[in-house]
Protein backbone atom coordinates (compact mmCIF):
# COMPACT_ATOMS: atom_id res chain seq x y z
CA UNK A 1 0.00 0.00 0.00
CA UNK A 2 1.39 3.37 -1.02
CA UNK A 3 0.38 6.36 1.09
CA UNK A 4 1.39 9.91 1.95
CA UNK A 5 1.08 11.89 5.15
CA UNK A 6 0.66 15.67 5.19
CA UNK A 7 0.65 18.43 7.78
CA UNK A 8 -2.25 20.74 6.90
CA UNK A 9 -3.01 24.23 8.21
CA UNK A 10 -6.69 24.51 9.01
CA UNK A 11 -8.87 27.57 9.56
CA UNK A 12 -12.28 26.79 11.08
CA UNK A 13 -15.04 29.40 10.95
CA UNK A 14 -18.77 30.17 10.78
CA UNK A 15 -20.44 32.62 8.43
CA UNK A 16 -22.50 35.25 10.25
CA UNK A 17 -22.04 38.02 7.68
CA UNK A 18 -21.31 37.19 4.04
CA UNK A 19 -19.79 40.60 3.24
CA UNK A 20 -17.44 40.50 6.22
CA UNK A 21 -16.44 36.91 5.35
CA UNK A 22 -15.47 37.83 1.79
CA UNK A 23 -13.75 41.06 2.86
CA UNK A 24 -11.72 39.12 5.40
CA UNK A 25 -10.48 36.58 2.85
CA UNK A 26 -9.85 39.25 0.23
CA UNK A 27 -7.61 41.08 2.71
CA UNK A 28 -5.87 37.91 3.93
CA UNK A 29 -5.84 35.81 0.78
CA UNK A 30 -2.05 35.34 0.74
CA UNK A 31 -2.15 34.04 4.29
CA UNK A 32 -5.05 31.61 3.81
CA UNK A 33 -4.62 30.41 0.21
CA UNK A 34 -2.67 27.38 1.44
CA UNK A 35 -5.03 26.61 4.34
CA UNK A 36 -7.88 24.15 4.45
CA UNK A 37 -10.95 26.17 5.40
CA UNK A 38 -13.58 24.35 7.45
CA UNK A 39 -16.96 26.08 7.49
CA UNK A 40 -19.38 25.02 10.19
CA UNK A 41 -23.08 25.74 9.95
CA UNK A 42 -24.78 27.41 7.00
CA UNK A 43 -22.86 27.71 3.71
CA UNK A 44 -24.65 30.17 1.39
CA UNK A 45 -24.40 29.58 -2.36
CA UNK A 46 -22.79 32.98 -2.78
CA UNK A 47 -19.95 32.02 -0.42
CA UNK A 48 -19.56 28.62 -2.04
CA UNK A 49 -19.15 30.32 -5.43
CA UNK A 50 -16.70 32.82 -3.92
CA UNK A 51 -14.52 30.04 -2.51
CA UNK A 52 -14.43 28.21 -5.83
CA UNK A 53 -13.55 31.38 -7.76
CA UNK A 54 -10.77 32.10 -5.27
CA UNK A 55 -9.65 28.45 -5.54
CA UNK A 56 -9.72 28.10 -1.79
CA UNK A 57 -9.89 24.53 -0.46
CA UNK A 58 -12.76 24.06 1.97
CA UNK A 59 -14.89 21.52 3.81
CA UNK A 60 -18.41 22.04 5.07
CA UNK A 61 -19.71 20.79 8.44
CA UNK A 62 -16.70 18.58 9.04
CA UNK A 63 -15.86 17.43 12.58
CA UNK A 64 -12.16 17.88 13.12
CA UNK A 65 -10.24 15.55 15.44
CA UNK A 66 -9.26 17.47 18.54
CA UNK A 67 -5.59 17.38 19.42
CA UNK A 68 -4.39 16.42 22.88
CA UNK A 69 -1.58 18.00 24.81
CA UNK A 70 1.65 16.12 25.28
CA UNK A 71 0.93 15.89 29.01
CA UNK A 72 -2.49 14.32 28.31
CA UNK A 73 -0.94 11.81 25.89
CA UNK A 74 1.77 10.89 28.39
CA UNK A 75 -0.84 10.41 31.13
CA UNK A 76 -2.90 8.18 28.83
CA UNK A 77 0.15 6.09 27.89
CA UNK A 78 1.09 5.70 31.56
CA UNK A 79 -2.45 4.59 32.39
CA UNK A 80 -2.39 2.03 29.56
CA UNK A 81 1.01 0.78 30.71
CA UNK A 82 -0.27 0.35 34.24
CA UNK A 83 -3.37 -1.48 32.98
CA UNK A 84 -1.23 -3.84 30.89
CA UNK A 85 0.92 -4.56 33.95
CA UNK A 86 -2.16 -5.37 36.03
CA UNK A 87 -3.58 -7.56 33.25
CA UNK A 88 -0.26 -9.38 32.98
CA UNK A 89 -0.22 -10.08 36.72
CA UNK A 90 -3.79 -11.38 36.59
CA UNK A 91 -2.95 -13.59 33.62
CA UNK A 92 0.17 -15.00 35.27
CA UNK A 93 -1.86 -15.78 38.37
CA UNK A 94 -4.49 -17.59 36.28
CA UNK A 95 -1.84 -19.57 34.42
CA UNK A 96 -0.12 -20.48 37.69
CA UNK A 97 -3.44 -21.57 39.17
CA UNK A 98 -4.24 -23.81 36.22
CA UNK A 99 -0.66 -24.99 35.81
CA UNK A 100 -0.75 -26.29 39.38
CA UNK A 101 -3.30 -28.80 38.13
CA UNK A 102 -0.85 -30.16 35.55
CA UNK A 103 0.58 -33.11 37.43
CA UNK A 104 0.37 -35.98 34.98
CA UNK A 105 3.87 -36.41 33.49
CA UNK A 106 4.18 -32.69 32.64
CA UNK A 107 5.90 -31.57 29.43
CA UNK A 108 6.86 -27.87 29.18
CA UNK A 109 7.81 -26.44 25.78
CA UNK A 110 8.68 -22.87 24.83
CA UNK A 111 9.37 -23.39 21.11
CA UNK A 112 6.95 -22.66 18.28
CA UNK A 113 5.30 -25.78 16.89
CA UNK A 114 5.91 -25.32 13.18
CA UNK A 115 3.86 -26.45 10.19
CA UNK A 116 4.22 -30.16 9.43
CA UNK A 117 5.32 -31.10 12.94
CA UNK A 118 3.30 -33.55 15.05
CA UNK A 119 3.72 -33.80 18.81
CA UNK A 120 2.47 -36.80 20.76
CA UNK A 121 2.27 -36.02 24.49
CA UNK A 122 1.50 -38.91 26.83
CA UNK A 123 0.79 -36.66 29.82
CA UNK A 124 0.08 -32.95 30.37
CA UNK A 125 1.42 -30.15 28.17
CA UNK A 126 2.28 -26.53 28.96
CA UNK A 127 3.20 -24.79 25.68
CA UNK A 128 4.54 -21.22 25.95
CA UNK A 129 4.46 -20.50 22.23
CA UNK A 130 2.17 -20.69 19.20
CA UNK A 131 1.01 -23.62 17.06
CA UNK A 132 1.33 -22.89 13.35
CA UNK A 133 -1.10 -23.99 10.66
CA UNK A 134 -0.35 -27.55 9.55
CA UNK A 135 1.03 -28.60 12.95
CA UNK A 136 -0.69 -31.15 15.19
CA UNK A 137 -0.58 -31.80 18.92
CA UNK A 138 -1.98 -35.00 20.38
CA UNK A 139 -2.16 -34.98 24.20
CA UNK A 140 -3.54 -37.66 26.48
CA UNK A 141 -3.48 -35.26 29.44
CA UNK A 142 -4.36 -31.63 30.06
CA UNK A 143 -3.20 -28.80 27.79
CA UNK A 144 -2.36 -25.11 28.33
CA UNK A 145 -1.22 -23.07 25.32
CA UNK A 146 -0.41 -19.40 25.91
CA UNK A 147 -0.35 -18.17 22.31
CA UNK A 148 -2.41 -18.45 19.14
CA UNK A 149 -3.26 -21.89 17.80
CA UNK A 150 -3.66 -22.20 14.03
CA UNK A 151 -3.01 -25.92 13.79
CA UNK A 152 -4.79 -28.97 15.22
CA UNK A 153 -5.14 -29.92 18.90
CA UNK A 154 -6.33 -33.34 20.06
CA UNK A 155 -6.78 -33.41 23.83
CA UNK A 156 -8.14 -36.15 26.09
CA UNK A 157 -7.35 -34.62 29.48
CA UNK A 158 -9.73 -33.05 31.98
CA UNK A 159 -9.21 -29.50 30.72
CA UNK A 160 -7.53 -27.20 28.20
CA UNK A 161 -6.73 -23.49 28.36
CA UNK A 162 -6.40 -21.66 25.05
CA UNK A 163 -6.22 -18.13 23.72
CA UNK A 164 -8.71 -16.93 21.11
CA UNK A 165 -7.72 -18.98 18.05
CA UNK A 166 -10.18 -18.59 15.16
CA UNK A 167 -8.15 -20.79 12.76
CA UNK A 168 -7.57 -23.71 15.12
CA UNK A 169 -8.94 -27.23 14.69
CA UNK A 170 -9.60 -28.42 18.23
CA UNK A 171 -10.91 -31.85 19.21
CA UNK A 172 -11.62 -32.40 22.91
CA UNK A 173 -12.51 -35.97 23.85
CA UNK A 174 -13.47 -36.70 20.26
CA UNK A 175 -15.77 -33.66 19.98
CA UNK A 176 -14.88 -30.67 17.79
CA UNK A 177 -14.85 -27.38 19.71
CA UNK A 178 -16.31 -24.54 17.66
CA UNK A 179 -13.87 -21.65 17.27
CA UNK A 180 -16.49 -18.99 17.91
CA UNK A 181 -16.85 -20.36 21.45
CA UNK A 182 -13.22 -19.44 22.11
CA UNK A 183 -13.75 -15.72 21.56
CA UNK A 184 -12.15 -14.44 24.77
CA UNK A 185 -8.46 -13.84 25.31
CA UNK A 186 -8.23 -16.88 27.59
CA UNK A 187 -10.67 -19.79 27.51
CA UNK A 188 -10.93 -22.81 29.79
CA UNK A 189 -12.35 -25.94 28.20
CA UNK A 190 -13.27 -28.59 30.75
CA UNK A 191 -14.94 -31.94 30.93
CA UNK A 192 -17.53 -32.03 33.73
CA UNK A 193 -19.98 -34.88 34.15
CA UNK A 194 -19.29 -35.98 30.56
CA UNK A 195 -20.16 -32.47 29.31
CA UNK A 196 -17.76 -30.01 27.68
CA UNK A 197 -17.90 -26.62 29.44
CA UNK A 198 -16.20 -23.50 28.04
CA UNK A 199 -15.69 -20.48 30.31
CA UNK A 200 -13.64 -17.28 29.92
CA UNK A 201 -10.61 -16.94 32.15
CA UNK A 202 -9.93 -13.33 31.09
CA UNK A 203 -12.14 -11.23 28.80
CA UNK A 204 -9.97 -8.18 28.25
CA UNK A 205 -7.23 -8.11 25.64
CA UNK A 206 -3.73 -8.60 27.02
CA UNK A 207 -0.29 -9.47 25.65
CA UNK A 208 1.63 -12.48 26.89
CA UNK A 209 5.15 -11.83 28.10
Amino acid sequence: MKSNQYSVKIYETRIDDEEKFMSFFDANYTLFKDHLIVIQGKLPKRIETYLKVKKLKYLHDFDLPKGRSRKALESELEAEKAQRAVSQQITEAKVEELSSRLQNNLTVLDNMVRSGRELNIEGDLLLLNRVNSGATINALGNVIITKVVEGAIRCNGNFMMLTASPKANIIFHGVEVENNLLANKLNRVELKNNEIIITPVLKKEINWA
